[in-house]
């Protein structure tokens, strides 16, 4: 099978190998030449523009996105509206909003287009591991590209699937991703603890490495944390700030809407955010409060009365 994939990060360049490998002809683009000619170098086609990428394609032509969600996908998908011709599809598979899938589906369905929405896991692991998959659309589009979701995924009885309609994969790796959150943070406060019970002298990375086999706790976000913990297990060279990629957010508003209680999701993402602020104005507001009521002594930034 063929198809053109646009956005050559480390997943869209990683999934074109793997496609690749598969025996599918794929036909690249990015903004960054360098990179469509490193893949050209590996046996992919390339294009220097969407048109172009369009038209060495055979209809009817299948074109995968793996650009940052929000106003790239959006121009992308509006650009791509104009070049394909009706019975075409176009897949997403960033981590979009699934309300803007859905959306962007149905421009598309006016126009003769089909649009599948696939959350994709798997990151830098993906070309060795293979991708987990989680398809919205049509039940017959995605039966047509049925070869690519078993060639991406670890197996082609595995790790993949059609989860529902329109919205439905990008809802569900919202959630995956939500979910993700209040793992590591669980991960994060228990080597945390650990790591502050000076008196046993715990070497974390060897915990770590232990609780991988046999424990009920093992799993592949544990095996990552060995394996950062043998790299340094201080951490040294690592500030202690964390992004959000903004669907664990997403994942926390859906649940307010659906009068959902998900605690552990919505710390994990304060966390987060709290990771980012250099002296909380909060903090220094409970500080000051503990004074006021109690004469409680605050500590006072250096040079100041």
């Amino acid at each position: 099978m063929e198809l053109g994939m646009i956005g050559l990060g480390k997943m869209g360049a990683n999934m074109t190998r793997r496609l690749l490998k598969g025996g599918h002809r794929v036909i690249c683009f990015d903004p960054r030449l360098e990179a469509v000619k490193a893949l050209e170098g590996e046996g992919a086609g390339g294009a220097t523009s969407l048109a172009e990428l369009v038209g060495q394609l055979k209809p009817p032509r299948t074109v995968w996105l793996m650009v940052p969600a929000g106003q790239i996908t959006e121009e992308t998908i509006r650009s791509l509206a104009g070049l394909l011709s009706a019975g075409d599809t176009v897949i997403d598979g960033g981590n979009s909003n699934y309300k803007d899938s859905q959306r962007r589906a149905e421009a598309l369905k006016a126009k003769g287009l089909h649009f599948m929405d696939v959350g994709t896991s798997g990151g830098i692991w993906g070309l060795l591991e293979g991708y987990c998959l989680m398809i919205g659309g049509e039940q017959e589009i995605v039966e047509r590209h049925r070869p690519i979701f078993e060639t991406l995924a670890p197996a082609p009885d595995k790790g993949w699937g059609h989860v529902g309609p329109v919205g439905a994969g990008h809802f569900v790796k919202m959630i995956h991703n939500g979910i993700e959150y209040g793992l590591m943070q669980a991960y994060a406060e228990g080597f945390e603890i650990m790591k502050a019970k000076k008196q046993l002298n715990l070497s974390l990375h060897q915990i770590a490495e232990i609780w991988r086999y046999g424990s009920v706790v093992r799993s592949w976000l544990l095996d990552l944390t060995a394996r950062a913990l043998a790299e340094d297990e201080e951490l040294k060279d690592i500030k202690a700030w964390v992004p959000d990629s903004g669907e664990g957010r997403w994942t926390v508003f859906e649940a307010i809407d659906l009068d959902v209680a998900a605690p552990v999701i919505t710390a994990s993402l304060q966390r987060r955010l709290r990771s980012r602020t250099v002296e909380p104005f909060g903090d220094k507001l409970l500080a000051a409060l503990r004074h006021q009521f109690g004469g409680h002594a605050v500590e006072r930034v250096e040079g100041q009365p």
